[in-house]
């Protein structure tokens, strides 16, 4: 039965492991079913309703990671992506100056495209394009990534208008609490205490009720209505240029973070091939395909795969059971959205800075003297938290990779998609 709906093997496989990782993977995503609604009450005057779209966020998590656990049996969570719901917010409806029925109906045409591209298994090709190296690459930058997020959130480094960014205040508020957690957690891990990166959460969760981070603001609470949202498209604009780029800019911006996303912590996880190729990636692309046409009905914004399922990856993760487990999480969640919701960001901290470190190891299987393989992965891993953008780190690795090969001659590196790839990233940047 577990092995026919999320490819769950008991020789190689633990249904306790497996059902925490999800637990682990839900706590470090959790954090979206507060923020997207915060982001999205920017939009509360033009008529979309911020409680509504809390429940549409969980709603479309739960869809999402049901469909990459039950079909591409992935241990990997599935929730309205950051940066996408800020595109969406900020520059299509409050700078461009479109509805947000527009931006929804982009989506929606996004994940239509992102469907035939996954059917034609053209974005498999453009994953299978890639260098070896980079996919290595991509999964050290990734985790460098998610621990300067995790050190961000909880404020252990904050900006600076002088060096863009500076350690934080440590001796006092979150700052303080996400350092006492990442001690507890790491303790945890190296005495390789079973669930050490879910017990890390709690316990720094529960640190931070004296200290006054951690709110405990209630029990149960009946979901908000999505009617007022729910497939509330616009098709009038369809045709125009304006459409033509905002549904590539979607797309853009979450196939590249998808793809960083499942190259990477597919790596991690051991899944990756001996010739980089990754096994059943083109359902998995095909799961976030759909999550994405079913979160533009439900009133989200683009639904995308999330990096921090490398938590739950961590943690021992490798079948769909852990992504159902996410999904049921998520479904709890919408009842009880005060209590995972009084889990501050700083409690989570702990586990993306360790699991940020897990990621770095596929850095020792890059071979450091072939300059010409090394420098794109450097380029590769430091542009991404540095550019805070998996994508532009992809993007970035790629153009240098092909340049500086076809420069030194290296052609039988190189291959045709490698090329379109490394044009159309090159007239990315120059011209959107």
């Amino acid at each position: 039965m577990l092995s026919k709906l999320f490819g769950f093997d008991p020789k190689k496989h633990n249904i306790r492991t497996e059902i925490m990782a999800g637990v682990t993977t839900f706590l470090t995503m959790a954090y979206i079913l507060a923020v997207n609604p915060s982001i999205f009450s920017n939009l509360a005057s033009q008529g979309m309703d911020t409680n509504a779209v809390f429940t549409s966020t969980a709603l479309a998590a739960i869809v999402g990671t049901l469909v990459m656990s039950i079909y591409a049996k992935k241990p990997f969570g599935l929730a309205p992506g950051m940066g996408l719901n800020a595109f969406f917010v900020f520059t299509v409806c409050l700078t461009m100056g479109y509805s947000w029925q527009f931006a929804l109906t982009a989506i929606l045409i996004e994940g239509f495209l992102f469907v035939l591209m996954t059917v034609t298994k053209i974005r498999t090709l453009i994953v299978d394009a890639i260098p070896t190296t980079l996919k290595r690459a991509i999964g050290a930058g990734i985790g460098l990534f998610i621990a300067f997020i995790g050190l961000k959130n909880a404020g252990i480094i904050v900006e600076n208008s002088a060096t863009f960014v500076t350690i934080g205040k440590l001796t006092g508020g979150s700052a303080l609490l996400g350092v006492i957690g990442i001690i507890i957690t790491s303790v945890l891990v190296i005495k390789k205490v079973p669930g050490s990166l879910l017990i890390g959460i709690l316990a720094t969760a529960l640190i931070g009720i004296p200290m006054g981070i951690t709110n405990f603001n209630g029990i149960i609470d009946t979901p908000p209505s999505i009617a007022p949202i729910f497939c509330k498209f616009e098709f009038h604009h369809i045709f125009t240029i304006d459409m033509l780029i905002v549904v590539f800019t979607f797309l853009f911006i979450d196939m590249f973070d998808t793809m960083g996303t499942l190259v990477g912590v597919c790596t991690k996880a051991g899944m990756m091939q001996k010739d980089g190729r990754i096994p059943g990636l083109n359902k998995a692309f095909m799961a976030d395909a759909i999550a994405t046409m079913t979160g533009a009905c439900l009133g989200a914004s683009t639904t995308t795969t999330y990096v921090e399922s490398a938590s739950g990856v961590a943690q021992g993760g490798r079948t769909g059971l852990t992504a159902f487990a996410t999904a049921m999480c998520f479904v709890i969640a919408l009842f009880f959205a005060p209590v995972f919701l009084s889990i501050p960001a700083a409690a989570t901290t702990p586990v993306l800075v360790i699991v940020g470190l897990f990621m770095l190891s596929p850095i020792k299987d890059i071979d450091l003297d072939d300059l010409a393989e090394s420098i794109p992965a450097f380029i590769t891993i430091v542009m991404m938290p540095l550019a805070y953008s998996i994508s532009d780190g992809i993007l970035c690795g790629v153009i240098s990779y092909v340049a500086i090969n076809v420069i030194c001659g290296n052609f039988k590196k190189l291959n045709i998609t490698l090329y379109i790839l490394a044009v159309l990233f090159v007239m990315k940047y120059i011209f959107i």
